[in-house]
């Protein structure tokens, strides 16, 4: 991501600004993300064929909860944190589809 984001409330308010609908064609699932401690939150991002909706708050039924520390969520969306060891590493806990996981920087990419 090219601008630093400071807060969990600023990374959702501007996801939808980098989301690609090409990348979501014929897709249907809902990504909820639990980021914890403080100014974390809860949000969830709704992604149906080459559409998306971001919101607050859980989701019905999501097809994948994400859950981190606010604090290492900033991190990785900034780039000071991978996400593959964050994972590895326990601070990334992935609950659900694992192959919408990977398909999240097709979705929302960062350049």
């Amino acid at each position: 991501m090219t601008q630093q984001l400071n807060s969990v409330a600023e990374v959702f308010d501007v996801l939808s600004n980098r989301f690609d609908s090409d990348a979501a064609c014929g897709l249907k699932a809902t990504y909820q993300f639990d980021l914890i401690g403080d100014a974390g939150g809860t949000y969830h991002v709704s992604v149906e064929d080459g559409a998306c909706e971001v919101r607050s708050g859980a989701a019905p039924s999501p097809n994948i909860t994400i859950t981190m520390t606010a604090s290492d969520y900033l991190d990785m969306i900034n780039g000071l944190l991978n996400p593959q060891v964050a994972f590895m590493g326990g601070k990334l806990k992935i609950k659900g589809d694992m192959g919408l996981a990977l398909k999240m920087q097709e979705l929302f990419p960062t350049d």
